[in-house]
């Protein structure tokens, strides 16, 4: 047994440094895949983490109340929850109204909260600018503050006053823009707007003396228990229910909303995924049958010398599973590095001193998709490997051409470039099924990714239209994805066209003799190439925007005809590029030295 292992080692050690450019293809085509995987299972994990980190930071509540009356009813309406059990804390009531806030020529929705100057035990925001709250000024929400553009100094208008911008400060106790929870008085339909903190002396000038409603922070003793408490004190509060008068919102309730980012980021890395592993597996057969095929002799001697078939096949796996695994390792350092970019939400939450590392569940899920990959790539050139005989694999003869009547009959009647292109997938029709299977799903991928770009998502707030988080971080993972997908189909292409090239040399060499111009044999590699992307391609449109239609929210809008064709075109154009400077090399040999290497 242990000298069975060795044989394996030195076997897989040998040929991992004789093709060191094939290894490095295969690294980078699995990598791609698991990378992409868990860099969307990492966004997942760590969603909750700057809001946790902002929570702590800024002593946030358990549980904030918001009742819809104004005035006295309001604090009516809050009374009972100081003294409920469960409660071992809380902050305010605070005077909140819902306004205008006007600035830099824009119209939106604010959320206005009066504060004192002095820092509450619960709920103290961050001050990440500037400085905290004294009359006459106003401190924004970061998120709020980044969209207007504005920073400590400038001046807005709050209501109709003028009123200085004092600092930028982050909270847990309520959403960050877009949904801080504006609303019209007595309304429980909530609209997007940002919040702001001004003095609790100058709100009431602000709202020119019409009452306001308040906001209470309570802190429990079960903060984990914060929809239980919910439940418990609901039936004891007379004049408050799940339909009317006040609103209870969990710290878990805030972490989801804050979290809506990063899902919406989490989508496209989880979809793109599944595609970049079908590339894979579409670029790593391709390597993986050209390598096989070339060791058909060494086959032969292992059989010669009494290994058994699953020798024979663990010798051929062990090389990918190896180069699978050290893909796995690569793929989860690399989301580890790109996930903080993604994780942060948006800005009105701190941001954390670096990304958790990675969790077992996710070492074991891309330890898993490249073991996947490897043996789907490997399992049918090595079941070919072990079905050829002992003496055949010693001869290491070329294979026959398969050859049927129609074929031959409807062939010969074509022009010699199109005949020599027919007739070299003819003979290896699983090279053509992997060009076919690689332009489909770069296709696929582009137009969802075209038809995600020419959507209009104008995103109001009030009067003014103003950045949209979500679209932003959904448009960085987007990039990610598109990017991978590119450098995969780039390398796939690059890897078949070179693979065409080489298998492809004798038969072309005896072509050319028969009479077949240096022209000729190389439009007819391109011919060969082309004909299989051509129904990739085709179907590949569809299919992109039946992807995109099953991902997307809302109604959608099309692009013109021809940004759907532009991708299609583009692959089309980047496989003929490729071959025709792998044929111009080819066409520059002797057709003896091609005769002679076969």
């Amino acid at each position: 047994m242990a000298g069975r292992l060795l044989l394996v080692l030195r076997l897989l050690v040998r040929d991992l440094r004789r093709r060191p450019a094939e290894t490095l293809l295969l690294l980078i085509a699995i990598t791609a895949a698991t990378g992409t995987l868990t860099l969307g299972l990492a966004l997942d994990e760590g969603a909750a983490l700057p809001y946790e980190h902002t929570r702590s930071a800024t002593a946030g509540p358990d549980v904030v109340a918001r009742p819809l009356s104004t005035g006295d009813d309001a604090l009516a309406d809050l009374a009972p929850l100081t003294t409920a059990p469960g409660v071992t804390g809380h902050s305010g009531p605070y005077p909140v109204a819902f306004l205008e806030l006007t600035a830099r020529g824009k119209a939106v929705q604010a959320v206005v909260e009066g504060r004192d100057t002095a820092p509450s035990a619960l709920d103290r925001p961050a001050i990440t600018v500037g400085t905290w709250l004294r009359p006459g000024g106003v401190v924004v929400e970061r998120a709020f503050a980044e969209a207007l553009g504005v920073h400590p100094g400038d001046t807005v208008d709050v209501g109709g006053h003028a009123l200085r911008v004092l600092g930028i400060a982050v909270t847990a106790a309520r959403t960050t823009y877009p949904y801080a929870g504006w609303h019209f008085p007595g309304s429980p339909l909530s609209e997007r707007g940002g919040l702001v903190w001004v003095h609790d002396q100058d709100i009431a000038t602000l709202t020119g003396g019409e009452q306001t409603t308040y906001t209470m922070n309570l802190a429990l003793d079960d903060p984990a228990a914060s929809k239980g408490f919910i439940g418990r004190v609901r039936p004891s509060l007379d004049r408050a229910d799940f339909d009317g008068g006040l609103t209870l919102t969990t710290w878990q309730d805030i972490a989801d909303l804050d979290g809506r980012p990063v899902e919406r980021a989490q989508e496209p890395l989880l979809i793109g995924s599944w595609l970049l592993t079908a590339l894979a597996v579409a670029g790593v057969s391709g390597i993986v049958a050209g390598r096989i095929a070339g060791q058909r002799r060494r086959v032969g001697l292992l059989k010669a010398v009494g290994a058994g078939p699953a020798m024979v096949a663990f010798v051929h796996l062990a090389e990918y599973l190896v180069v699978g695994l050290t893909a796995a390792g690569a793929g989860l350092v690399t989301s580890w590095l790109a996930a903080p970019a993604l994780i942060q939400p948006n800005a009105g939450l701190l941001t954390t001193d670096g990304p958790p590392p990675p969790s077992l569940s996710m070492v074991v899920v891309a330890a898993a998709l490249a073991f996947a990959i490897a043996v789907a790539a490997t399992l049918a050139p090595a079941a070919r490997a072990v079905a050829i005989s002992t003496t055949a694999a010693l001869a290491d003869s070329a294979a026959p051409p398969r050859r049927s009547r129609w074929r031959v009959r409807l062939s010969r009647r074509l022009p010699v470039t199109l005949l020599i292109g027919v007739r070299m997938n003819a003979r290896r029709p699983h090279r053509a099924w992997l060009v076919t299977v690689n332009t489909f799903i770069t296709t696929a991928a582009l137009v969802a990714v075209l038809m995600n770009q020419a959507q209009d998502r104008p995103f109001r707030v009030g009067d003014a239209e103003l950045a949209n988080p979500l679209a932003e971080r959904t448009g960085q993972s987007v990039l990610v994805v598109t990017v991978v997908v590119l450098v995969l189909a780039v390398i796939n292409t690059a890897v078949s066209t070179w693979t065409a090239v080489l298998d492809t040399r004798h038969p072309l060499a005896v072509a050319r003799t028969l009479g077949a111009t240096p022209g000729q044999t190389g439009l007819g590699l391109t011919v060969a190439q082309l004909l299989p992307a051509l129904p990739g391609a085709a179907a590949g449109i569809p299919c992109g925007l039946g992807l995109f239609l099953f991902a997307w929210r809302g109604q959608p809008q099309y692009p013109p005809g021809s940004w759907l064709l532009a991708p299609g075109l583009g692959i089309l154009l980047t496989i003929t590029l490729c071959t025709a400077i792998s044929a111009l090399a080819l066409s520059r040999r002797p057709i003896a030295h091609a005769l002679q290497t076969r």
